[in-house]
């Protein structure tokens, strides 16, 4: 097993070659990334049903699935690298110039930050978006993932790799830590003069555990505590549409609904069709509420508890809470929401155009699910996490904000 001093030192040497790469040597390696993917499928899935069968009983079905690798969702991974080929370069562009008084050219030029660390958890797709990602935005990257997913992992780097390896670029651009332990997840922390940005992609604890011990910069992704509210003003098939595939496609990831806020004035005609939808009428993996005593009044469910707003299932369930209005609405998410995503489903503009200005979350959604906060539907490629954070990154975070600047300043013989 390599020692993790030993990968970070690697990484920070082979970091000024990667951050001079040109944009076309980036393209053919992110080119050779995703062949080598393809190639080595089967190594990969055989990694990945270790992973699953150690993971079998430990972790819930729907972690099993977040887990879970296929030739589909391999192939997947591919094609999100090579989307990130047709993608401008973000290094080396122009953001800034003026001319000083004493005739000197003051440029703003973007630059790689230069070694990105990555801790996240068992999902295996996170190792290939965040190595391409790195590499096209001019970055080495060190990567931490969950112990559940490190066979697969380990497996995806090195077939990615050998597809550096190919071109001619030093396979130590991406690396993978291989100790397992907290150990090293703290190393990474406190890996001053050695990792320029770090990034947790997780859960809960993981965000925290970040904040609280890291020495290095810092964003905070992921947790998402997502809203929908139905307003009075909306269309119910609509929203129920919209709602379904907001908590149902898939709730083991952050961008999914864990909170609905109903306005009380249609929560009669609304509750009890939502309930048919998401939980009577659902043969496999019915949605199991959480209701506010307004809301129990109404329909069936369990009685919510105060947690239960503050809470991130990745799960069937839903906590559900009837409102008063927008403002109420509004007031809700301010106090529980973790700043990742929220909707308004409402015809009424006036209380879409309040919902927006108030509502101060990374996605603010009329009318759309709130699955939709994501990397490669923004058209960014993939994503390296979604930061709920305002500085210096918000969103899904593509190819910019891997991305630092410095300025170029030209004279000629100028003194101040």
């Amino acid at each position: 097993m390599k020692e993790t001093q030993s990968i970070l030192e690697a990484a920070k040497r082979v970091s000024p070659l990667v951050n001079r790469l040109s944009t076309e040597e980036k393209n053919r390696a992110l080119e050779a990334m995703a062949e080598a993917l393809l190639q080595n499928k089967e190594e990969i899935l055989a990694a990945n049903r270790r992973d699953l069968a150690e993971a079998e009983g430990k972790i819930s079905p729907v972690m099993l699935d977040r887990l879970r690798l296929t030739e589909e969702r391999i192939g997947a991974m591919a094609e999100g690298i090579r989307t990130l080929v047709a993608l401008p370069d973000p290094v080396g562009r122009v953001l800034r110039e003026s001319t000083h008084e004493k005739g000197l050219c003051i440029r703003r030029i973007s630059r790689p930050l230069g070694v990105v660390g990555i801790i996240y958890e068992s999902r295996p797709n996170v190792t290939a978006d965040a190595a391409a990602l790195s590499l096209k935005s001019g970055n080495v990257c060190v990567l931490r993932g969950g112990k559940e997913a490190f066979l697969s992992s380990y497996a995806i780097v090195e077939s990615i790799q050998k597809g550096l390896s190919s071109v001619g670029i030093p396979r130590e651009a991406v690396q993978l830590i291989e100790d397992i332990t907290r150990k090293s997840s703290v190393e990474m922390m406190r890996a001053e003069g050695y990792i320029d940005l770090l990034i947790p992609r997780g859960g809960a604890g993981l965000i925290r555990a970040c904040v609280e011990n890291a020495t290095v910069p810092c964003i905070q992704t992921g947790t998402g505590i997502c809203h929908v509210y139905v307003d009075e003003g909306a269309d119910l098939d609509k929203a129920l549409t919209v709602l379904e595939n907001a908590k149902c496609s898939r709730p083991s990831v952050c961008n999914a609904c864990e909170v609905l806020l109903v306005h009380e004035r249609i929560a009669e005609a609304f509750l009890p069709r939502m309930k048919a939808l998401l939980c009577d009428e659902r043969k496999e993996n019915p949605v199991s509420l959480r209701l506010c005593p307004a809301a129990a009044r109404i329909i069936e469910g369990e009685k919510a508890s105060d947690e239960d707003f503050d809470t991130e299932f990745l799960d069937y369930i839903l906590a559900v809470k009837v409102v008063s209005g927008v403002e109420e609405a509004v007031e809700h998410i301010r106090c529980h929401s973790t700043g990742h995503s929220e909707a308004i489903l409402t015809e009424d503009e006036k209380a879409a155009s309040y919902f927006t200005s108030a509502v101060d979350s990374a996605a603010v959604y009329v009318n759309a699910s709130t699955r939709f906060t994501d990397g490669g539907e923004f058209g960014l490629g993939c994503e390296m996490g979604i930061s709920t954070q305002k500085l210096h990154a918000r969103g899904p975070m593509g190819l910019e904000e891997l991305c630092t600047y410095q300025y170029i300043v030209i004279g000629n013989g100028t003194v101040r």
